[in-house]
């Protein structure tokens, strides 16, 4: 399970004496932690891999979001600790697919469920993000689908 991997990394890093590694992935963990209490289960239990990867996704989003933060403040370094750190929790979310991938099977679902318009565009790109169902960007997404009515 990916929560196990993440502890057992933890560990590695403890050892290594990886400080900033250390810290994020014990800010991940502690996130499950809250998961499983937010979700009314002991703290002592293991979330499922789909649970942690939404964790981790809304961790990674934090990161980047931070950082663009901190880059517009003029505080490059932080905007560059939360760019290592959002490095390092993309090592453990699934491969995102490509900008290609996503038009290819935008352009299949539109003649698939016969959208014409731009009035349709909601509907087409909830298809396309089930289809991918989490990997792929849902900005990508809607902007990509926004391009085949243009």
């Amino acid at each position: 399970m990916l929560a196990q991997k993440i502890r057992a990394d933890m560990i590695t890093a403890m050892k290594a004496r990886d400080d900033l590694r250390l810290q994020t992935l014990r800010g991940a963990l502690a996130a499950f932690t809250n998961e499983l209490v937010a979700k009314s289960r002991k703290p002592t239990e293991e979330l499922a891999d789909n649970d942690v990867v939404t964790v981790l996704k809304r961790l990674a989003k934090q990161r980047k979001e931070a950082a663009e933060v901190y880059e517009k403040g003029g505080r490059a370094e932080l905007a560059e600790k939360e760019s290592k750190e959002l490095k390092i929790i993309e090592e453990y979310l699934p491969q995102m697919v490509s900008r290609e991938e996503i038009e290819k099977v935008a352009r299949a679902k539109k003649d698939e469920l016969g959208v014409a318009d731009a009035s349709g565009a909601g509907k087409l790109t909830g298809a396309v993000m089930k289809e991918f169902a989490g990997r792929a960007d849902g900005n990508d997404v809607k902007e990509i689908v926004q391009k085949l009515f243009e």
